[in-house]
């Protein structure tokens, strides 16, 4: 499932992507006849994996990563659907290493945000196993 559509401008610390499938009546996201707003941030989502992908090393074995929590999430609007036109989806990188990575992320419409947060993203979630004893 990929629900953006472009990516507008990225760097090595932020990415800025474009959406319009929030308007799709078969968008997979969508529940009970409508698509919440906390769907944003699947959205969001997207464009860190995004962002990972255009930083790999011409070559590299993509790596999967993995939302692992999402906290400071504001919301503030109840839905996605009924928005006419793109989303404009922002990610920046605040920390990480090659493993663990921090963005705080937006999703806003006509320069209106509509949610905003952090995420956690585990690039190798083996690798923060503990041993057994």
């Amino acid at each position: 499932m990929c629900l953006l559509d472009t990516v507008v401008d990225w760097s090595a610390d932020a990415i800025s992507c474009r959406a319009v499938s929030h308007t799709d009546p078969a968008n997979p996201l969508r529940a009970d006849n409508r698509l919440g707003i906390a769907s944003g941030i699947e959205y969001a989502a997207q464009a860190m994996a995004v962002h990972g992908a255009l930083l790999a090393d011409t070559g590299d074995q993509p790596r999967q990563g993995y939302l692992t929590s999402v906290r400071g999430v504001q919301l503030h609007a109840s839905r996605l659907d009924d928005l006419p036109g793109a989303l404009d989806v922002q990610a920046e990188r605040l920390s990480g290493d090659g493993n663990t990575i921090l963005y705080s992320f937006s999703v806003a419409h006509e320069g209106r945000c509509l949610l905003e947060g952090r995420a956690a993203v585990v690039l190798d979630a083996s690798s923060l196993e503990k041993p057994v004893s």
